[in-house]
């Protein structure tokens, strides 16, 4: 992350000349007030939060856009957009911004625990999913992120990451004001309200593409837009491909325009050119006007993207963590309780780079999730110890947000010198992770196929279900009632990972229930060439009628089982204020085989010991008695004793949550 001091450096603008500027601005929003009959304390309160933003603020815009002849144009028209979002912010969303302002780390309780669906697979529309919220309270959900719900483009549109419309839901789903009435009433139900921001990219239907295909120069500027291969062709040679089975290189022919367009993803994804400040400002509107639908968090997609550099990869450049600050401090001064989660599938030095309380409050923590697998595949804890010995810890007022599967694929996102350190060869590691989780492996257990297989240098990702990777799916299908318990005793183990490490935890709804891959989707044309949709199953509210029946099926017993049982994990986790926050300690365990670690917040302390292997392991009591400083503990899981004085046993993947006793 960029310092404000480095920025006050290459600007070279002293903080008297910056104190001044803002001066100057502050009479032209008067406008806004004027018009909008603003109170008072609505405007006392936007100034006090912009001059305490103020001097990040304009050096950032300074390093983006401060070239441009029209500088001062656009910062003028910035803040006059805050301000208008400011004022149509609704009284409640203006008295939850306050709370939050008085408690920033609110998003780090241990009541946070999370979910992400696609509306019209889990409930078909939101008015539908409105009647919902007592299942998730039932499950205990307090965090909901809802997959992609925006007007998008005909046919191909990315599972909803093409989008055509901000500011209009998919007709299928709803309106803008059931989103809005869905936000009322999760709050009521205490639920955080999580969207996704797809800033990098439109569609190709969007209203500024269509504008740019019509010949309207204002919009051909709003993307990268060529007139001839000369310009592609010298940024192809520092570019990767992130989908090479679907489309060769990062540019687009439009036959209309007769021009090149920059699509970094699909043909019809089409990139945003943040180099114009009008972009930025643009932007900005459709942010806030998401803010003022009731969203508490926005998920930015792609954020390692969205500034382009020649000769560069393009990727995780300084500009892009200077604009997602910009976008932060703005949202700090008008819609100052709202979070950003960073969305960024790269290496985990950049990862990490994105976290802090200035730029992406909330990280997906994509590592841990790959080695959470690797350790599954392993039996050995080796290399998820090494990463996390150096890699979890975040800046405080952050948080990672800790998954195990998700809408997307699974990449194997470790660090090669993390593997190197420990003798394994990172190249041969990631073919047998990708042999082993899509069943071509030996004695593997996982049912997950290939996504984005690319023969010529070998890359794949992994797409299947929690449930068809951890061995569910085999042990159904051979009928092997010892595998289903090893599988079921797998997606325990992983979810009690998440739930007790440092972070949210986020479901893939449906892994409540062990939902298996749906191999259907090959029959919706518009799915068919993209495996991400077998880990994509519609929800079975059947499954939910199942639990307090007696049932005669095994599948539904096994559903009942990793329900109940992860309903029992969340509640308490919920209850234990250990684990809350993130900072956690290792526990040099003797044993490849063991993950443990101790976690200490507000007065509670909670030890966790994890067996990663189908046999049973040990660990010696003194280690959790000298970390705990007790001889007997009390498993929560399992409302066990356990004593210290000798080897503690663990059996096949179990997992224990030890307080003293």
């Amino acid at each position: 992350m960029t310092g404000l001091n480095s920025l006050h450096e290459h600007n070279r603008v002293s903080a008297h000349e910056v104190d001044l500027t803002l001066q100057r601005l502050l009479p032209r929003l008067d406008s806004v007030w004027i018009e909008e009959q603003a109170s008072a304390e609505t405007v006392h309160s936007f100034h006090q939060r912009l001059e305490q933003v103020w001097p990040r603020l304009f050096h950032l815009l300074l390093s983006l856009y401060g070239t441009r002849f029209d500088f001062f144009y656009h910062l003028e028209q910035i803040l006059l957009t805050a301000a208008r979002s400011w004022v149509a912010r609704s009284p409640d969303l203006k008295e939850l911004d306050l709370h939050r302002i008085n408690d920033p780390e609110w998003f780090q309780s241990q009541k946070m625990v999370g979910g992400a669906l696609y509306v019209d697979l889990f409930s078909e529309n939101l008015s539908r999913l409105r009647e919902q919220i007592p299942y998730f309270q039932t499950l205990g959900l307090t965090y909901l992120h809802l997959m992609p719900l925006f007007a998008v483009r005909p046919g191909d549109n990315d599972g909803g990451y093409a989008i055509s419309n901000y500011r209009s839901i998919d007709p299928r789903l709803g309106t803008i004001e059931d989103l809005q009435q869905l936000a009322e009433e999760f709050r009521a139900a205490g639920i955080s309200l999580v969207l996704d921001f797809v800033f990098n990219h439109t569609s190709d239907h969007h209203y500024w593409a269509e504008q740019a295909q019509a010949g309207v120069q204002e919009y051909q500027d709003f993307y990268y837009i060529f007139p001839d291969r000369t310009e592609p062709d010298q940024y192809e040679r520092t570019l990767r491909e992130i989908f090479p089975t679907v489309r060769r290189g990062n540019f687009t022919w439009h036959d209309n325009m007769e021009k090149w367009v920059w699509t970094t993803f699909n043909n019809y994804q089409w990139d945003l050119n943040y180099r114009n400040p009008a972009v930025f400002r643009a932007m900005l509107e459709e942010m806030l006007f998401l803010a003022n639908t009731g969203v508490d968090i926005l998920r930015l997609d792609a954020v390692a993207f969205v500034w382009k550099e020649m000769g560069t990869s393009c990727e995780n450049l300084p500009q892009a963590h200077w604009l997602i600050q910009a976008f932060s401090a703005l949202a700090r001064v008008a819609a100052p309780g709202l979070l950003f989660k960073s969305e960024a599938i790269v290496h985990p030095d950049d990862v990490v780079r994105y976290i802090s309380p200035e730029e992406c409050q909330i990280s997906y923590n994509p590592t841990l999730m790959a080695l959470l697998w690797e350790s599954l595949a392993t039996r050995s804890v080796r290399l998820l110890r090494q990463s996390l010995s150096h890699r979890h810890q975040l800046p405080e007022q952050t948080t990672w947000v800790n998954y195990l599967r998700c809408h997307d694929d699974i990449g194997w996102t470790f660090d090669d010198a993390d593997a190197a350190v420990l003798g394994i060869n990172a190249y041969d590691h990631r073919k047998f992770l990708n042999e082993f989780y899509t069943g071509q492996f030996e004695g593997s257990f996982a049912r997950g196929v290939p996504f984005q297989h690319n023969l010529e240098t070998g890359d794949m990702r992994i797409s299947g279900t929690l449930a068809s990777l951890a061995g569910l799916e085999q042990a159904i299908d051979l009928e092997d009632d010892n595998l289903k318990e090893m599988a079921i005793r797998r997606i325990m183990l992983l979810n009690g990972i998440t739930l007790s490490i440092g972070g949210i935890p986020l479901l893939y709804l449906g892994e409540e229930w062990g939902q298996l891959n749906d191999y259907d989707f090959v029959k919706d044309p518009a799915k068919a060439g993209d495996t991400r949709w077998i880990h994509r199953p519609k929800m079975k509210w059947e499954y939910l009628e199942e639990l307090d029946e007696q049932l005669d099926s095994q599948d539904g017993a096994i559903r009942k089982r990793i329900f109940r049982s992860l309903q029992k994990m969340i509640g308490l986790r919920k209850s234990h204020p250990a684990l809350g926050g993130v900072e956690m300690k290792l526990i040099a365990t003797g044993n490849d085989h063991l993950l443990g670690f101790v976690r200490q917040r507000e007065g509670s302390r909670l030890t966790v010991l994890a067996n990663f292997s189908e046999d049973h392991q040990t660990i010696e009591g003194n280690r959790v008695r000298s970390l705990g400083l007790g001889r007997y503990f009390k498993d929560i899981l399992s409302n066990r004793t356990i004593e210290t004085s000798g080897p503690i046993q663990l059996d096949s993947y179990q997992i224990l949550w030890l307080e003293v006793e």
